[in-house]
């Protein structure tokens, strides 16, 4: 027959299991916060990789490294893993090694382009990365390693993105105090400086000489827009005077340059025009 308990009996033992089920649901839904709010190994594995590179530019490293921190923390805050290396501890075997698989690669710091007042054109030192030759010793201690070395050196991903920011040469422009570049100067700068990044694998080099990356690589890493629309879109971009023509050193990429009065030549691309963004997080 039923066994049947009085009303305080129930009570007493509703109450029981409240106090054991409360306590395991308020776990639970705390874990579930938990999960939701850090992505697990294989989310943060599939986000888009983004190296930072901040070379020796003596007095002017520490407002560089300011900037690049700034681009880190935009990059992070649009889920991109992000690696940092900032001189003095810039050297070509920590770069070299962090770069592997880079879906976006940006770099600051000094410029050593072509044609320049310091002689021929060099593969091993021209259009490249000037980075610390030796660890700790300071933001003095430069040493350029030129587009040989970048073409067969750097480990990019598939379809990744260069972007040079504050350098000499990368987009046409001249050193302080230098003489502004003709025309032919620029396209020639742009096109060699752009050749050993295309050769290492990236498929665009965007160079900004004077103004901030950020709204290039917000679009690199939110949407599916092709180079030449965030080329466009970029608060640098001009248009009054741009023009475009078919890379030499690069066959089947074009270079687009946008001057913002003549001889001003500060905004820059060489690539693929129809590379999307989406593509270049993607790696394929």
């Amino acid at each position: 027959m039923p066994f049947h308990t009085s009303g305080a009996q129930r009570a007493s033992s509703t109450r029981r299991i409240q106090l054991l089920v409360l306590p395991l649901l308020a776990l639970v839904l705390a874990l579930g916060t938990t999960v939701a709010a850090q992505p697990g190994p294989a989310a943060a594995a599939t986000a888009p990789k983004v190296v930072i590179v901040v070379g020796p530019v003596e007095g002017n490293t520490a407002r560089y490294i300011s900037n690049a921190k700034s681009y880190a923390a935009v990059a992070r805050s649009l889920g991109a893993r992000v690696v940092e290396i900032y001189s003095p501890n810039a050297t070509w075997s920590k770069v070299k090694s962090a770069t592997a698989g880079a879906n976006i690669f940006i770099y600051l710091g000094h410029g050593n382009g072509y044609p320049s007042p310091y002689g021929p054109f060099r593969p091993q030192t021209k259009d490249g990365l000037g980075l610390n030759a030796t660890a700790g010793h300071g933001h003095n201690n430069n040493k350029y390693y030129g587009e040989s070395i970048i073409k067969s050196g750097l480990p990019l991903a598939r379809n990744s993105v260069v972007i040079l920011n504050h350098l000499c040469y990368a987009a046409g422009n001249s050193e302080p105090g230098r003489a502004n570049p003709t025309k032919s100067q620029a396209k020639t700068r742009v096109d060699y400086f752009g050749a050993g990044f295309l050769r290492a694998g990236a498929h665009g080099v965007f160079a900004s000489g004077k103004d901030s990356i950020a709204p290039i690589l917000r679009e690199l890493l939110t949407t599916h827009n092709t180079m030449s629309q965030i080329f466009q879109h970029d608060p640098a971009f001009n248009g009054r005077a741009d023009f475009k023509f078919s890379s030499k050193r690069t066959p089947g990429y074009t270079a687009w340059l946008d001057p913002y009065a003549a001889g001003r030549y500060y905004h820059s691309y060489v690539g693929s025009l129809v590379l999307r963004a989406s593509t270049v997080r993607n790696g394929r």
